[in-house]
């Protein structure tokens, strides 16, 4: 099981590493991915990249980073064909302003999003209705909202591979002292909740 982390230039780190790190901690194989061999995030930071982007098309699982840059990603159309995402084989997901490029690519569809409060209108204005949520998934699309709430995609994308046990496993490593219990819970229920919530 495979898991491309897309990673455009100006990319929140948040975003990417915790979900990257969280994913990588169950075993799975997660791939910062790139579309030039050297990114760097909106805080100046210089980053590898682990796989181009032609590994999008087998990869398993596809998370969408978010970023400063992602309004110039989505004008782009060298970029966008550079993401052949299939949601009848992938689990595809998007942190913040991630949900963008999945409007920009049709796949939303009739599908409500969580996006962060500044790409907010702009996904909204690509047709999306944006919940007042942190984490919304239906089939095999998920989107997530705030930099934190990439610990919630994480768990999303474990659960849907590994299992419930695996992803509690995982938070509760990465949870902080005195509140791992806590922090279990708080992941795996608002997974619950998103997936359980109809659309508007």
């Amino acid at each position: 099981m495979q898991v491309a982390v897309v990673t455009f230039d100006g990319f929140n780190e948040l975003d990417s590493f915790i979900a990257s790190a969280l994913i990588s901690k169950a075993g799975l194989k997660a791939y910062i991915t790139t579309p030039t061999p050297v990114v760097t995030s909106m805080n100046g930071v210089e980053v590898t990249g682990q796989r181009s982007m032609d590994f999008v098309a087998e990869a398993d699982v596809v998370l969408i980073g978010s970023g400063v840059k992602t309004r110039d990603v989505v004008a782009d159309d060298r970029l966008l064909s550079m993401l052949p995402l299939d949601p009848s084989r992938q689990l595809i997901g998007s942190q913040c302003s991630g949900a963008l490029v999945l409007a920009k690519l049709g796949l939303l569809g009739d599908m409500p999003a969580c996006t962060d409060m500044t790409s907010r209108p702009f996904v909204e204005a690509e047709g999306v209705t944006v919940l007042d949520a942190p984490f919304h998934a239906e089939g095999n699309i998920a989107t997530a909202g705030g930099c934190l709430a990439s610990q919630y995609l994480a768990t999303w994308v474990i659960t849907r591979t590994l299992g419930e046990e695996a992803a509690r496993a995982v938070i509760d490593y990465a949870g902080p002292v005195g509140e791992k219990l806590e922090t279990v819970e708080r992941s795996l229920r608002a997974v619950r909740a998103g997936e359980a919530a109809m659309t508007p």
